[in-house]
Parts: structure tokens; C-alpha cells; sequence
């Protein structure tokens, strides 16, 4: 027969339940509901409400009338400097153009053509003048440019009439070319050119002043045949004596002529 074993009662490692004090068991209760309590309403000011006024900071209608004022002050003077240095640095451009420091200077020749018997540098005041340096033997250039001078002459005329302006020839050979020679030479061309020559020092000492070359040798034989080299230009004088502008072989008659033109109304301001 079968035999049964007493079963062993189930047993669980059970903690003891925790015992809370009264105390413990309130602050809990607290703890737990204190999100759910309502709010305190926000107080209140007793004071009167003050009405807003338009006003931002210290910036008043008076103090923006002054800002446009001081605005409008700095721009007009930046823009009236800006102005002013522009026309400086023109000026300044210009006057470098001009070379006026470096070209020409004081000088002394025979004048072939007439009164007053020395032509100086003073003889350039008061007048427009087209300087040319030459010698009577040269074949082609020197007729060429001379030719180029008397156009320009006449084209001066006829725009600009009254305006003061001297076709001015200086040799650079003074063994050669006496005055009655050159005197002879410049018939051919404009009426109004007056032909100068020095002697040897003379003559170098003008070219070295307007910057031109020539080979003529000191020494030269008045009845030898030799070729002569210069520099070929011509070169534009105000009525203030001072140089403007040196126009080379390769400038046509008209385009000389406009900027001399151009030179005179900038002259005029």
C-alpha cells in the first residue's frame, strides 16, 4: 500500500511590512499630493494704472530733427571734400602732364627776324608759342614740321581769332645758319615765325633748357657739308612762359590743333 509523506507548508522570505509613524504617514500625503494643489492667485497693485507715453529712451522729436541736421551737415562736407581732393590730384596730374618744372628755362638769342634784336624768355609772356628747333640744311623733316606749324597757325586763327599765338624757329646749327639765311628760310613759311641763333654755348645752352639733342660739333666748318641730327618737336609755351605740351613727329596738324585748343579753354578757367 501506499504511504503518504506530510506535505511541508510553503514558506515565502517575506520582509516584514515597514511600520510608518502618524507623522511620516502626513509629510508622505503632503509630499505626494503638493503638485496638485492649486496656486495662490497673483496680487494685485493698489496704485492706479499710468497711462504709456510715446516716448523711446531720450530719442525726442528734436533729438532726431538734429540727427537728419548733423547727418545731412557730414555728408554735404565729406562730398565737398571728396570734391576738392578730386580736383586737386587733376590739377596735380595735370601740372606732371605738363612737365612744366623739367622744359625750358631762361635764354638768350639773335632775333633774325626783327625787333627787339636779343630775343629772350620774356619774349614768350603774354603769348601762345610753338617752339621748333631746326637748321635751314635739313632736306625734309624740318620744312615738313615747319609746314605742320603754319596749318596749325592758320587753323588757330580762324577758331580762336584774337588769340595771342608765335610760331618761334631756333637753329641748332649756328655755324651755318646766319640771320639773313634764316631769314631767307622762314618766307617760306607762316609770316608771323620769328627765327633765333646763338653761337655755340648759346645754342647748347637752349637745347639743354627745352631737352634736345643735337650733333652739331662745336668746331663745325660754316662751309663744310655735314648732316645735323636733332630732336623733333614741337613744343607748346603758355602765355605764362611755361611749357605745356611737346608734339612729335607723328601728331597730324589737326589733332595739334584741338589740343591746343583744349589746352586754351583749360588755361582760360
Amino acid at each position: 500500500m501506499f504511504s503518504f509523506r506530510p506535505l511541508r507548508p510553503f514558506t515565502r522570505n517575506l520582509v516584514p511590512p515597514q511600520r510608518l509613524s502618524f507623522v511620516d504617514l502626513l509629510q508622505k500625503r503632503c509630499v505626494g499630493t503638493s503638485s496638485k494643489l492649486p496656486k495662490d492667485p497673483p496680487k494685485q497693485s493698489l496704485e492706479p494704472q499710468r497711462p504709456q507715453r510715446n516716448v523711446i529712451g531720450t530719442f525726442t522729436p528734436a533729438s532726431a530733427a538734429l540727427f537728419i541736421v548733423v547727418g545731412v551737415g557730414l555728408f554735404w562736407y565729406f562730398q565737398n571734400e571728396k570734391a576738392n581732393l578730386l580736383k586737386q590730384r587733376e590739377q596735380e596730374r595735370m601740372s606732371k602732364a605738363y612737365g612744366r618744372p623739367h622744359v625750358g628755362g631762361p635764354f638768350s638769342l639773335l632775333n633774325c627776324s626783327g625787333s627787339p634784336q636779343r630775343f629772350t624768355h620774356e619774349e614768350l609772356v603774354g603769348k601762345w608759342s610753338l617752339v621748333y628747333f631746326g637748321f635751314t640744311n635739313c632736306p625734309d623733316i624740318c620744312p615738313a614740321e615747319l609746314d605742320k606749324v603754319t596749318a596749325v597757325v592758320n587753323e588757330l586763327g580762324k577758331s580762336n581769332p584774337g588769340l595771342p599765338i608765335q610760331p618761334v624757329f631756333i637753329s641748332v646749327d649756328p655755324a651755318r645758319d646766319s640771320p639773313s639765311i634764316i631769314r631767307a628760310y622762314l618766307s617760306d613759311f607762316h609770316p608771323s615765325f620769328i627765327g633765333l641763333v646763338g653761337n655755340y654755348q648759346e645754342t647748347k645752352s637752349v637745347c639743354k633748357a627745352y631737352r634736345v639733342y643735337f650733333s652739331t660739333p662745336p668746331d663745325a666748318d660754316p662751309k663744310g657739308d655735314y648732316l645735323v641730327d636733332h630732336s623733333i618737336f614741337v613744343y607748346l609755351m603758355d602765355p605764362e612762359g611755361r611749357f605745356v605740351e611737346a608734339f612729335g613727329q607723328v601728331t597730324e596738324k589737326d589733332e595739334m590743333a584741338k589740343k591746343i585748343k583744349e589746352f586754351v579753354v583749360e588755361w582760360s578757367k
